[in-house]
């Protein structure tokens, strides 16, 4: 499946945050500034050799819990057509805090090729309260709009900035029930807040529970950690560290997106090159 959607197996998405959408507390009325701004990071995510870009209303925050309004989802919408317009990268979108419908909706009226959902299945309670995944509502309504051969889900499993409610934590039982209940395409493991990266154990962890689920880091990773992320991981999710200065609130660099795609590029070279060993030892 990576293959087929990003060209390789093991892909780097760069995040696009988009500033402040209509609908949002933060709204300032410059829409296109917005554009703007996204498409220049998508040109500097390109121009740095990414596999594929996810777009987030990162800069909507404080967040509604579940459905965003209505003109924040055809914002996001024009935002997508107009990268669309000059990038030919894969797109994904994640509407936040955990609105997987409209992110299905944008998805497939755009032509993007996956979606994020922050709670699939089971519940978690976050700084917007508690939060329920609504699994069985999203897949009919991408079947709805003909978009089950098109739209990949990207699960998170205990995602950032939450906890999950009840009992049960064990990650290998959440990643499972994520993919053989919730039916994610793939799986995205994050650590505790934007930023942080996963435990490796974490990684471990689900890497035994589905060993043949894609698994995506979604957040923390960087130059100094990405291969031993890529240890359990097939590819990762990057925001904070493609930031100019790191900060997060910049604009993407090209320049440190290049640099994490060389890294990338040495462990999958690497990881051929003991594969190839393996092979003549045979």
């Amino acid at each position: 499946m990576l293959l087929d959607l990003f060209g390789t197996e093991t892909p780097v998405i760069g995040v696009i945050h988009l500033l402040p959408l209509p609908g949002s507390p933060r709204w300032d009325g410059q829409f296109e500034n917005v554009c703007l701004r996204a498409e220049q990071e998508a040109a500097a995510l390109a121009t740095g050799g990414a596999n594929g870009i996810i777009v987030e209303n990162f800069f909507d925050a404080p967040f509604s819990k579940n459905q965003v309004d209505t003109a924040t989802a055809c914002a996001m919408s024009i935002v997508i057509n107009r990268i669309m317009a000059i990038c030919d990268l894969p797109i994904g979108v994640n509407v936040l805090r955990n609105d997987a419908l409209t992110a299905m909706a944008v998805a497939a009226t755009t032509g993007a090729q996956f979606i994020r959902v922050n709670v699939l299945t089971g519940a978690m309670v976050t700084d917007q309260g508690l939060i329920e995944g609504q699994a069985h509502e999203l897949h009919l309504y991408r079947r709805h709009l003909d978009a089950h051969k098109n739209v990949r889900i990207f699960a998170d499993v205990m995602v950032k900035h939450a906890s999950p409610l009840g009992a049960i934590n064990d990650i290998k039982l959440i990643a499972k029930d994520t993919v053989k209940r919730g039916l994610a395409d793939a799986v995205i493991v994050s650590g505790s807040a934007t930023g942080d990266e996963p435990s490796l154990q974490d990684l471990e962890n689900v890497r035994d529970a589905l060993p043949n689920t894609p698994i995506f880091v979604g957040s923390g990773a960087s130059k100094k950690n990405v291969k031993s992320l890529l240890r359990y991981a097939d590819g990762v999710i990057v925001a904070s560290s493609l930031k100019r200065q790191g900060i997060l609130e910049n604009p993407v660099d090209v320049e440190q997106v290049r640099a994490l795609i060389n890294i990338v590029k040495e462990h999958q070279t690497a990881q051929e090159d003991l594969k190839a060993s393996a092979g003549e030892k045979l």
